[in-house]
Order: structure tokens, then C-alpha cells, then sequence
């Protein structure tokens, strides 16, 4: 029979493995939609993973390429309170305007739109035992994280974006 300290050990483990699991699942992390990301732009940036490599972090390549995530209230920009536009880490292409950024508590970037136009793609994501919606940049097809039906108005959306996978202008006046 376990002590009653290895019991109240195995039950910390327990939760802790839970939520671990839960922050993972409301945003970002463990994404692998199903085929690779094709853009139909005209200015479609397609590297290979060695360029990729040798052009991101190994934090930025985990996460745009690889489909990772980081740890919440950790990331470039979740706490971001600049005017300015949001954009992708990878190629550059402008993403979300800071007029759409909202605090969620989620501890990652969020948004209730992109950019109007050819900006951000959708790819069904079904891993983790749940169907979500992975966000990836239209030019470069790097993952960005996750959409969600839960955002303020006006459209609903929360778009839940990992912040080291994005790059960050100031707006000028």
C-alpha cells in the first residue's frame, strides 16, 4: 500500500501532466495538419529545411517549420502593447495589425483577424484527439499556431499565434 505521501506525489504528476496537456491543446503545440502548406501566391517563398536553418533560430525553425509552440507567457509579443504590425517570422509578409490584438490569458499573442487579403492559410489539425485549426502564413506556409471560435467581436475568432513566430514593425506617424 503506497504511503500517503507517494499518493499525493502521483496525484501532483497526474495534474501536472493535465495541464501541461491542456495548455498545449488551447494553443498551439503538438500541430501536424495533414500535408505540407502549398501558397498560391505569386511571391511564395520556398526554401529548403537547410536555408530554413540557416535563416531562423532554432527556437523560430522548431515552431514555423516544425509546427512546435512555446511555453505560454514566454514568446516575443504576448505582452506586446506597441502600435505596429505583426509579421511572420519567417518571410517577412505583413500578418496582424496591432488594432486587432486582444488580451486573451492565454499567454500567446492573440488576435480577432489578419490582414485583409492572401495573409494567413487554414489547415484541419486533428491531433490531440480534437479538431482544431491551424493558422500558417500564406507566403511561406510557417506555422503561426492555432483559430479559435472564441474571440470578442467583432468576428468571434481568437487567432492564438505563437509570438517567436512573428517579427514586429512599430507604426510611424
Amino acid at each position: 500500500m503506497p504511503l500517503p505521501q507517494q499518493v499525493l506525489k502521483t496525484r501532483e504528476v497526474r495534474l501536472i501532466r493535465w495541464m501541461v496537456w491542456l495548455g498545449l491543446a488551447a494553443c498551439g503545440g503538438l500541430s501536424q495538419a495533414g500535408g505540407e502548406f502549398k501558397s498560391t501566391r505569386s511571391d511564395a517563398v520556398v526554401k529548403t529545411d537547410a536555408e530554413w536553418k540557416k535563416l531562423l533560430s532554432a527556437e523560430q525553425y522548431r515552431i514555423l517549420r516544425d509546427k512546435g509552440t512555446e511555453r505560454a507567457f514566454t514568446g516575443k509579443y504576448w505582452n506586446n502593447k506597441k502600435k505596429g504590425v505583426y509579421t511572420c517570422g519567417g518571410c517577412g509578409l505583413k500578418l496582424f495589425s496591432s488594432a486587432d490584438k486582444f488580451v486573451s490569458g492565454t499567454g500567446w499573442p492573440s488576435f480577432t483577424r489578419s490582414l485583409p487579403g492572401d495573409t494567413v492559410g487554414r489547415a484541419q489539425d486533428g491531433t490531440l484527439g480534437m479538431s482544431r485549426t491551424e493558422i500558417v502564413c500564406a507566403r511561406c506556409g510557417g506555422h503561426l499556431g492555432h483559430v479559435f471560435p472564441d474571440g470578442p467581436p467583432p468576428t468571434g475568432e481568437r487567432y492564438c499565434v505563437n509570438g517567436n513566430a512573428l517579427g514586429f514593425v512599430v507604426e510611424t506617424l
